[in-house]
């Protein structure tokens, strides 16, 4: 099963990106006699791939369990998302909700996490 990671995902598990290193590291050993074509189709992807997954365990010991890697641009939206599943907020509901000045709460709530980049993009991980 191939799973896309890209720099355009709002939130990337990093148990999808275990899988897909684990998947072209497969495929590399499989395709011995087409290393060329391998290298020219998968290589890159698993050197950035690897690259994240060294860079963002070191801010995260989720990595293994499942860190939530969340793009920069969607950071606000999902503290939004949280408040609502964590009960704070009502989901559907204009006022208090409209009054709330969610850019100010991503930017209390990113103290606890870390940015990294990936593919030209910024990604906020917890930081445990």
């Amino acid at each position: 099963m191939r799973n896309n990671i890209s720099n355009s995902a709002d939130i990337i598990d990093s148990r999808d990106v275990i899988e897909r290193i684990r998947e072209l590291e497969t495929e590399r050993g499989i395709l011995q006699d087409v290393v060329d074509e391998w290298n020219e189709n998968y290589a890159d992807e698993l050197h950035s791939l690897k690259t994240l997954a060294e860079e963002v365990q070191q801010y995260s010991s989720e990595w293994p369990d499942g860190a939530c890697l969340i793009r920069d641009t969607y950071f606000e939206d999902y503290v939004q998302k949280e408040a609502e599943d964590m009960g704070v907020i009502t989901r559907n509901v204009n006022w208090p909700c409209n009054c709330i000045d969610w850019e100010e709460a991503a930017r209390q709530w990113q103290q606890d996490y870390s940015c990294f980049g990936y593919g030209g993009e910024d990604y906020w991980v917890r930081s445990t």
